[in-house]
């Protein structure tokens, strides 16, 4: 909320994306009761230890092989780059601030393409706090992918920071067993004719809520915001995105894609674009796709698009949920493939267009393994 200077009628709900209060201090924020914008959507009753209680902010395991100019090493919270990237919004985000010991932080210099996979699966079943600091150094080349899969009862926050002219691509995958509960915040800062590729990726976890806010920060900069994610039976899986066009003659792309099958499957997609007054020459495209496999399910997808000056090349958002294309099915079937295997095709191919995106050989395949047990289940 923020004061009617104009009107002199008190109080007036925040009106743009980037007007919102932040703070590191989980004390700053009042208690969530559900009702919030950032919250409405959320079922805050089964992640209440993160947003509340004291988080365990030490030190955990991770693997992660050696990749020549790649450097992962734990820093401590006085380090320079933390802050940079983004401050919480939310409370949840400052509650893994105030509580985090050290940050894990993946360097990446010199100017050849380099892939670097962080598995982390180790995180246990007590709250915890975990924050995360990914740099792309100018010129530099890179894949980063944080692959989390175990139990989980966690709240993190990442920070991207992409330098001059670097070219990153950032991969989260949420791989969790089906009791885990985790909440991030993905922040990122991306300076001139730099590149960052971010793709979100939520397969499991009893509830899994990642949201990415990017800022085109310098003159060139290009954000692609990718998604995929397969909610089945009372698993909720929820993203909100948020891409500022802050420099000139920037580019966003925003792409996620969804689906979902069984009882009380539930997903949250809130994409906020802005496009500020300094960002002429801005190019921008938001949108968002659910596929609903079965009844009981419940997509929200909810695109927003503030634009703050008049001088841009264009900029647009799109979002449809809906059940199988019935063209598609006929065509599939007409040429004699049973209707159940049509059906996986057809989801399949809907899906696979964000696995697409990542642009590593080796996580795609598993992933399209993945998306084939899922679609598997829902044959079953």
């Amino acid at each position: 909320m923020i004061a009617d200077a104009t009107s002199r009628h008190g109080v007036a709900p925040v009106q743009t994306r980037n007007e919102r209060f932040t703070s590191t201090d989980v004390h700053d924020f009042p208690a969530v009761t559900g009702r919030e914008a950032a919250w409405k959507l959320t079922p805050v009753d089964r992640i209440s230890a993160l947003l509340d209680g004291l988080l365990d902010g030490t030190r955990y395991e991770f693997e992660a092989p050696e990749v020549e100019d790649v450097d992962i090493s734990w820093v401590t919270r006085s380090d320079p780059r933390i802050g940079l990237a983004g401050i919480p919004e939310e409370r949840a985000s400052a509650n893994a601030w105030t509580m985090f010991e050290g940050a894990l932080a993946v360097t990446v210099g010199g100017e050849e393409h380099r892939e670097v996979t962080i598995s982390r699966s180790g995180f246990g079943r007590e709250p915890r706090a975990a924050h995360t600091l990914i740099e792309a150094k100018p010129f530099s080349d890179a894949l980063v992918v944080l692959d989390n899969s175990g139990p989980a009862l966690l709240s993190e926050n990442v920070e991207i920071l992409v330098g001059d002219s670097a070219r990153l691509t950032v991969v989260t995958v949420q791989d969790f067993d089906d009791d885990a509960r985790y909440v991030a915040t993905h922040f990122a800062r991306v300076g001139r004719d730099a590149s960052l590729r971010h793709v979100v990726v939520s397969l499991g976890g009893e509830v899994v809520r990642v949201n990415p806010a990017v800022t085109l920060a310098g003159t060139g900069a290009e954000g692609e915001l990718y998604g995929v994610y397969f909610a089945d039976s009372h698993q909720h899986l929820e993203q909100q995105v948020f891409l500022f066009h802050k420099a000139a003659n920037t580019r966003g792309r925003v792409n996620y894609k969804g689906a979902l099958q069984g009882d009380g499957a539930r997903t949250v997609w809130i994409g906020d674009v802005l496009i500020g007054p300094e960002a002429v020459g801005t190019d921008s495209y938001e949108q968002n796709r659910n596929l609903v496999l079965t009844d009981g399910t419940r997509a929200d997808s909810v695109p927003n698009l503030e634009i703050e000056n008049g001088d841009i090349q264009g900029a647009g958002h799109a979002s449809a949920t809906g059940r199988f294309d019935d063209e598609q099915l006929f065509y599939l079937r007409a040429r004699g493939i049973p209707e159940q295997e049509a059906r996986r095709l057809v989801v399949r191919g809907f899906l696979e267009e964000i696995v697409q995106k990542i642009g590593y050989k080796p996580l795609e395949e598993r992933l399209s393994a993945a998306i084939e047990i899922e679609l598997e289940e829902s044959a079953r």
